[in-house]
């Protein structure tokens, strides 16, 4: 496994980490909680996308250049900054310094308005911007420009197979411990539910009874005009019978990114631990009890928390994705576009 060590004087500034793929929710702001780690300990991904400063306002930018930089819709502004920036936890950085005078924050801790606040304790060297403030997942994000891959030696971290996923994967239950939905389902369906428009053609969907139409029916019928519906939608991956919908929603490899492989129509990744839940979860199962049998005497556990609203996507991960599809120049998606980002707290996102 690497370590990143600093591009200047060669210090190391990680412990070992294995590449896995960028997390949805990476950029997501959260209402005013204290969210966890971005990463898992001892991984790391890379944002392909430019970030940082400088920006510049999308009327400056103008459309030609924003397509041409992968945006194909309004956006408040467009990062000028280096692709390729690095998220670490935190708690895997190494032989670094604040930058005193950028340490500021909104709330509670670092949002990283001001650029670069860790530099490389032996030379001093800008080399990453750590953000923990509320609303935030807490990461730091290496500047690609400042560090290098450098060999810590040891064995390579193994590629999970597409049928072991089920069993390595920890799954993510859609409501948090306060009643409130995961931010986590919030930004993975959001994701996903851009792309599931773009590849429906402006066609109604039919979608699935049971969890899958709890978090995407209601968008849809919002979001789609009325009618009966013309396409059909699935859940289709690993452990799972053969799918013959006209779109599967299948899982993402949490290491490689990659969608599973679907032989036919149209695909619409989900994050993975999502998608396991969704595909696989009983909301109510056996448990032992003491007394009679060893084995024999069993009850149901107790119903999983029910959350306090009802499910809505995120309305930023949403517009973000969707921004960066090129079916969204088709005037019927652009439309939407345009409706979601005027009304940020109307349906489906109130």
């Amino acid at each position: 496994m690497p370590v990143f060590a600093c591009a200047g004087c060669g210090a190391v500034l990680t412990a070992p980490v294995a590449e896995v793929a960028l997390p949805v929710h990476a950029h997501q702001q959260y209402g005013h909680y204290l969210l966890p780690a971005l990463m898992e300990p001892g991984t790391y991904a890379v944002d392909p996308e430019p970030s940082g400063q400088p920006w510049r306002p999308y009327d400056e930018v103008g459309a030609r250049e924003a397509e041409a930089r992968g945006v194909y819709a309004p956006v408040h502004a467009l990062s000028y900054g280096p692709p390729g920036a690095i998220a670490l936890s935190p708690g895997d950085v190494r032989g670094t310094v604040p930058i005193l005078e950028r340490c500021d924050g909104l709330c509670c801790g670092l949002d990283g308005r001001n650029g670069p606040n860790l530099a490389c304790e032996r030379c001093g060297r800008e080399a990453a911007t750590r953000i923990d403030d509320c609303s935030y997942w807490h990461v730091v994000w290496l500047d690609p420009r400042a560090v290098r891959l450098a060999d810590a030696g040891g064995s390579p971290r193994r590629m999970v197979a597409w049928e072991e996923l089920r069993d390595e994967l920890t799954e993510i239950p859609p409501t948090e411990p306060i009643g409130a939905w995961s931010p986590v389902w919030e930004a993975a369906v959001a994701a996903a539910l851009a792309r599931l428009l773009a590849v429906s053609g402006g066609a109604r969907v039919a979608v699935p009874a049971g969890p899958v139409a709890g978090v995407f029916r209601p968008a849809l019928d919002v979001l789609l005009p009325p009618g009966p519906p013309v396409k059909s939608l699935s859940l289709a991956g690993p452990g799972l019978p053969a799918a013959t919908s006209d779109i599967a929603l299948v899982p993402r490899h949490p290491q490689s990114g990659e969608a599973w492989p679907y032989g036919a129509g149209a695909v619409v990744p989900l994050t993975a631990e999502v998608w396991t839940y969704l595909a696989f979860h009983d909301d109510r199962r056996l448990i032992a009890v003491a007394g009679g049998r060893a084995g024999d005497a069993c009850r149901e556990a107790p119903a999983p928390l029910v959350p306090y609203r009802p499910f809505r996507p995120d309305w930023g991960v949403f517009l973000g994705v969707l921004a960066r599809l090129p079916e969204v120049r088709e005037p019927w998606l652009r439309a939407i576009y345009d409706r979601v980002r005027k009304g940020r707290y109307s349906d489906p996102f109130l």
